[in-house]
């Protein structure tokens, strides 16, 4: 009987201890990704992007401003949009100009849908200077840190990085998340596979003056071998991601 009693008081402690290290979901954020406007295309890509715990790990409340890096068809600008709500603002800032064609980039449909007013584009210039149009609380990119260091854009991504804190307010996040590449592989990968060392991130983006506060390793894969493309369909959709959060100084 004192074998059966020790036995399931750890069984209860185990589960005490899982749901504490469950993510705290707010409801502003569940509500962001209930959203009926939400394409389906989108909702179908959450059980493998887990869009409530990334933004509950972002910090994101109403209210907020965002300054979203990359957004690529939208799939975080509409959830950020929800979740900062009428009195937040979202920044979708990606090229006016595709920087490997030359060609115009059109406006996201995002920005003429008036479920998702409190969203408007600003350009990139990954060549120029980069000023958001006011001090914003959250930057976010996500599976894009490591297109800064593809060869033809020979960005100096430090200097980069220096820009986006000055966009920050004091106290403000910097949230990135990526593919994983190899550990120890630097910024060997980012052209060959479109992924980047987790620690050549941190390291780059502290030079800039962040200070690393929190990581999560709810997109975690430890099956994925870090050595295909991320677009090979025997990866695609299930990589190995990490999701940083850096701070700027108050």
């Amino acid at each position: 009987m004192k074998t059966l009693t020790l036995t399931v008081a750890a069984a209860a402690l185990a589960l005490v201890a899982s749901a504490s290290a469950a993510p705290m979901i707010p409801d502003y954020v569940a509500a962001a990704v209930a959203d009926t406007h939400r394409p389906d295309a989108d909702a179908k890509r959450d059980v493998n992007r887990k869009p409530a715990e990334v933004l509950a790990f972002s910090g994101v409340k109403p209210g907020d401003k965002v300054f979203e890096l990359l957004p690529g068809g939208g799939y975080f600008t509409r959830l950020f949009s929800k979740a900062v709500g009428p009195g937040g603002h979202v920044y979708a800032v990606a090229p006016a100009v595709n920087p490997e064609t030359g060609a115009p980039v059109p406006p996201s449909p995002i920005l003429s849908d008036p479920a998702y007013a409190n969203v408007s584009a600003f350009a990139l210039s990954i060549s120029g200077p980069l000023k958001s149009p006011e001090p914003v609380d959250i930057i976010f990119t996500a599976q894009n840190y490591h297109d800064f260091h593809l060869a033809r854009f020979k960005l100096d991504v430090v200097a980069f990085d220096r820009q986006l804190f000055a966009d920050l307010k004091p106290g403000g996040l910097l949230v990135i998340e990526d593919h994983a590449a190899e550990p120890g592989s630097g910024l060997r990968d980012p052209d060959k596979l479109h992924r980047i060392d987790e620690a050549a991130v941190k390291q780059e983006v502290e030079a800039a003056g962040f200070v690393l506060v929190d990581e999560s390793d709810v997109l975690k894969n430890p099956a994925d071998p870090h050595t295909a493309l991320v677009f090979d369909p025997s990866i695609r959709g299930h990589t190995d991601q990490f999701v940083l959060k850096f701070r700027k100084p108050a």
